[in-house]
């Protein structure tokens, strides 16, 4: 079984017993949160897709952490203009366990 969920603007695969990880959310760890804009759910040969969110479906997830991507360096040149700027960036996530996926 699993689910299509949305966080952040983007789509994630939820699968119970695995992590996912997601752009931070404000949430202390070891919290538990329910994930209620799932937009499909599959459970073998039956798949329900919602029109735009499946109605009843919920994913529940517990924060596992919080963490630092890896840094990109984002940098800047134009040549005739002696113009040079050099920053870095270390995008934040959120580390969620999923526990289960129900439907009602």
């Amino acid at each position: 079984m699993y689910a299509i969920v949305e966080s952040g603007g983007k789509q994630y695969r939820a699968v119970p017993g695995t992590t996912v990880e997601v752009d931070r959310l404000h949430i202390e760890e070891g919290t538990q949160i329910d994930l209620d804009q799932v937009l499909l759910v599959a459970d073998e040969e039956d798949i329900k897709v919602g029109t735009p969110t499946v109605k009843g479906a919920n994913v529940k997830a517990t924060v596992v952490e919080h963490y630092k991507g890896k840094k990109i360096l984002v940098f800047k040149y134009i040549p005739a203009e002696r113009y040079r700027r050099k920053r870095g960036h270390r995008q934040q996530y959120t580390r969620l366990q999923i526990d289960e996926i129900s439907v009602k």
